[in-house]
């Protein structure tokens, strides 16, 4: 029998341009009709929550990406290969997560694997 699948956002991009002061007001406009969206107003999550540490961000984003995924500490384990102790360490802090793991799980969590670091 064939099950529901979760469909993944679309990939998108982020475009960074440098041009006459005078067109980017005609520029945006021509984008927004392409789908795409100004995000000039952002701001970086570690100044919107300004309660999480500089070392408690990755835990937070590893637990809530793993939430968001719907996976328990076993399955993420087995989809990243790393044993399920170390994700759980590293969810409340207690262990880095290092490059080579944060590109393990960005590839299982389906995400960027710079936010973990």
């Amino acid at each position: 029998m064939l099950e529901p699948m979760k469909k993944h956002h679309t990939k998108t991009i982020e475009l960074h341009l440098r041009g006459p002061a005078e067109n980017a007001e005609k520029a945006t406009q021509i984008l927004k009709k392409l789908g795409f969206v100004d995000t000039t107003d952002s701001v970086p999550w570690r100044d919107a929550f300004l309660e999480f540490t500089e070392e408690e961000g990755p835990a937070v984003c590893l637990r809530a990406m793993r939430r968001r995924e719907g996976l328990t500490q076993k399955e993420l384990s087995a989809r990243a290969d790393i044993p399920q102790a170390h994700i759980s360490l590293m969810e409340r802090g207690k262990m880095p997560i290092g490059v080579t793991r944060a590109r393990r799980l960005g590839k299982a969590l389906n995400a960027g694997y710079k936010i973990f670091l």
